[in-house]
């Protein structure tokens, strides 16, 4: 009965997951995990910057950016459609990115053939979002990402009670103090430059990690990545937020 137990764990084992990791000249890391089961590949952008990364009277700029990263650059003028609509119409079944305290991360699944597709446009909005972006395109999303909080904070059972929550547990100058989303007023009082700033710092190659899994060469996935991110010069890396955890000398509710 042990020999069938065991046996039978031995199948259940996640199979391991073989990966190599380099980095760029310019600071960029990159990790490549081949997996040619399905003819796909999956295309994930993590950049080491999120709620805890901002200052007071500043929050909410690293989800904000989540927006702004669809919105067009120097290349690709358009909106959100644009860009969407050209991993879709190369056979996009996945596409989105999310933010959170530490990271924010742009993630697309594509048919193999369409690394390149996918490593265009990330290297693009890397290097060149800035040249598209305006004080209309800022408006907009700001107004956009305001409503989302009203919908997922304000108009939401608990919404607030969570918000309460975070900043109870870890109160200011916690850097995970408030929510990742922002404040209306921090955001209302953002300008264009505050923005174009906030991604000058921590949208830069040696703060962000890319990761390429699925059905590729190695050999031309470097070539690739190389011809699309290289080029992109190198920025300092920026210190990590100050963390100070004050004791917790009482009991709140």
């Amino acid at each position: 009965m042990t020999a069938l137990l065991a046996s039978l764990l031995l199948a259940a084992s996640p199979p391991l997951v073989q990966f190599e990791t380099y980095t760029l000249p310019n600071g960029l890391t990159v990790t490549l995990a081949r997996d040619t089961r399905l003819p796909t590949i999956g295309v994930n952008l993590w950049y080491h910057v999120g709620a805890a990364n901002e200052t007071a009277g500043r929050s909410g700029f690293a989800h904000l950016f989540e927006h702004l990263m669809f919105q067009g650059s120097k290349h690709r003028l358009g909106n959100e459609q644009d860009f969407a609509g050209l991993l879709e119409s190369a056979g996009s079944s996945d596409l989105n990115a999310s933010t959170w305290n530490d990271r924010t991360n742009y993630y697309e699944t594509l048919p193999a053939n369409q690394l390149e597709l996918a490593l265009w446009l990330e290297s693009e909005r890397m290097a060149f979002l800035l040249d598209g972006l305006d004080q209309a395109k800022l408006d907009t999303q700001r107004a956009v990402v305001r409503n989302e909080r009203r919908q997922s904070v304000e108009n939401t059972p608990y919404g607030k009670a969570d918000v309460r929550i975070v900043e109870l547990l870890f109160p200011s100058p916690h850097p995970y103090h408030g929510a990742v989303i922002g404040s209306h007023e921090d955001l209302q009082a953002a300008t264009l430059d505050d923005v174009k700033a906030f991604f000058r710092t921590f949208y830069v190659p040696a703060n962000a990690s890319l990761v390429i899994a699925g059905d590729f060469e190695p050999a031309r996935a470097k070539a690739l990545v190389e011809k699309y991110f290289g080029p992109i010069p190198r920025s300092p890396r920026p210190p990590p937020p100050a963390v100070q955890t004050l004791p917790v000398t009482r009991q709140s509710r």
